[in-house]
C-alpha cells in the first residue's frame, strides 16, 4: 500500500506541532497525559534531559529541561496553550505552534481524528512495569 504525502495547500488534514519545555519529568508527564487524555493531542513525545542556554531576567541560564512535541489539530492551539500555561511551573513557558508543511496523509488523519474527538476524557494508565535485569 502506497502512503501519500500531504503537501502544503493540498487536500488533507493539517497538523500542528506545539513545542514546549518543562523543568521536570513529572511536569512533562502531567502535561502529556492531560492533553492526550482530553483529546487535545494525538501524541506527545517527551525528550528527556535536553540542555538549554537562555537569557532571562538579566542573566544567562544553563539548565536541564524536558522538551515536549505535541501533535494536534491546528484548531486546538488555544486550548493546548491554556493547558500548558496552567500546568507548566515556568513563569514564561515556551509555547511554539509549528505548522507541518509535509506529513504522511494517514498519520495526519490519525492526528486530527485523535485530537478532535468528542469522547469523554481517557483514564490514565499506569506505566507497565519494566522487567528487572539480572
Amino acid at each position: 500500500m502506497k502512503h501519500t504525502l500531504r503537501k502544503p495547500g493540498a487536500a488533507g488534514p493539517q497538523v500542528l506541532v506545539v513545542v514546549t519545555t518543562v523543568g521536570t519529568e513529572e511536569q512533562a508527564l502531567t502535561i502529556a497525559h492531560d492533553l492526550v487524555g482530553r483529546h487535545l493531542a494525538a501524541c506527545v513525545n517527551i525528550v528527556p534531559r535536553i540542555r538549554s542556554v537562555f537569557f532571562f531576567k538579566g542573566k544567562v541560564n544553563d539548565d536541564t529541561e524536558w522538551m515536549l512535541f505535541v501533535k494536534t489539530a491546528p484548531g486546538n492551539f488555544e486550548k493546548v496553550r491554556e493547558a500548558i500555561r496552567k500546568l507548566n511551573a515556568y513563569e514564561l513557558p515556551e509555547i511554539l505552534g509549528l505548522d507541518v508543511a509535509h506529513a504522511d496523509a494517514l498519520f495526519a488523519r490519525w492526528v486530527v481524528d485523535s485530537s478532535t474527538s468528542r469522547r469523554p476524557p481517557a483514564k490514565r494508565k499506569k506505566p507497565a512495569a519494566r522487567p528487572k535485569r539480572s
